[in-house]
């Protein structure tokens, strides 16, 4: 079974999130959520971390945390395995609650942390449960935006130093408002399905937490070391798909199955390399947004179509990626 890949070294920065298993609620009351804070909290006294941002959501949560003694998955399993116990015992049931084990995105420094906070923060925004963030109880953002309920155990000062505004507060908060106005999204720099960073942080985490090949039981491992030029990964499939990638970069309409040739040609490179949209983009002469929507597009078709599907198993399999 594959597993997730957990990077750990003093003072790691983490965007951490789960889901309920088969999709269910993780929080069925109030009772609930105060007990994910509680353990939140007790967590970051006994294995001393740094909570910087969280959000509860009904199936889901996410947290931005920092690790100073490299312990991501003792505090992590800790924290399920605890806040599971608490939640079977309140509602009678016994058996998992999440759904397998937690996903962490490594993040490279705190750059990153400013919009990857807006980013969970707006999570009940985007759910469509309510029109003002502020109004949402289960999340840090008051606290970063008005002062408002913030545990003792959350660390805002650290995020919001990096606002160079008198009043931190009243800047965070209009910073948020704007965030989903930004062309590019913090999620689009996300690499390898494993970090927030640059090119070369990626290459600082293969050459430093590799030793010397990957392990088959990780995914993760496996496209970090296969890590391809995408330009060479385009040209070997441009050749067995026989189409002429120039052609789509300067045509203002293409054929119908040109346009599926190309859509399959930038799915190929965004799971097998894990280049950012932008970068795929560039390839294509297609903004960040256009190849998020044609990626969503054809996993549609790779859902309902068998033939794309085989076609894209094939071309992965002849040029090894």
């Amino acid at each position: 079974m594959a597993r997730p890949w957990r990077i750990e070294f003093e003072g790691a920065l983490y965007h951490v999130f789960s889901r309920g298993n088969e999709s269910q609620r993780i929080f069925l009351t109030d009772a609930d959520r105060h007990s994910f804070l509680n353990i939140l909290g007790r967590m970051s006294e006994r294995f001393n971390t740094d909570i910087f941002a969280f959000v509860l959501m009904d199936t889901h949560y996410h947290l931005l945390i920092r690790t100073p003694e490299a312990n991501l998955s003792k505090s992590m399993q800790w924290f399920g395995t605890t806040y599971t116990i608490q939640f079977n015992i309140r509602h009678s049931r016994k058996g998992h609650l999440f759904q397998g084990r937690y996903k962490s995105i490594l993040v490279e420094n705190d750059a990153y942390l400013l919009r990857l906070s807006y980013y969970i923060h707006r999570n009940p925004m985007r759910a469509g449960l309510v029109y003002r963030l502020v109004n949402y109880r289960w999340s840090s953002y008051p606290a970063y935006a008005y002062q408002l309920n913030q545990p003792t155990w959350l660390n805002t000062e650290f995020i919001l130093s990096q606002i160079g505004e008198p009043d931190k507060h009243r800047g965070y908060r209009n910073r948020a408002q704007k965030y989903s106005d930004e062309k590019k999204s913090v999620i689009e720099e996300i690499r390898y399905g494993l970090l927030l960073g640059t090119p070369k942080f990626a290459e600082y985490i293969k050459s430093s937490f590799i030793d010397g090949k990957a392990t088959a039981e990780i995914p993760a491992q496996t496209r970090l070391v296969k890590d391809r030029d995408p330009q060479e990964i385009l040209n070997s499939a441009v050749s067995i798909l026989d189409c002429d990638i120039d052609g789509f970069r300067i045509a203002r309409r293409i054929k119908k199955d040109d346009a599926r040739k190309r859509d399959l040609l930038i799915y190929l490179l965004w799971q097998t390399g894990n280049y950012t949209n932008s970068e795929i983009g560039r390839l294509f002469g297609l903004s960040y947004s256009s190849i998020s929507r044609r990626i969503r597009l054809f996993e549609t078709q790779l859902s309902k179509n068998g033939e794309v599907k085989k076609l894209l198993n094939s071309i992965k399999s002849q040029i090894k990626v």
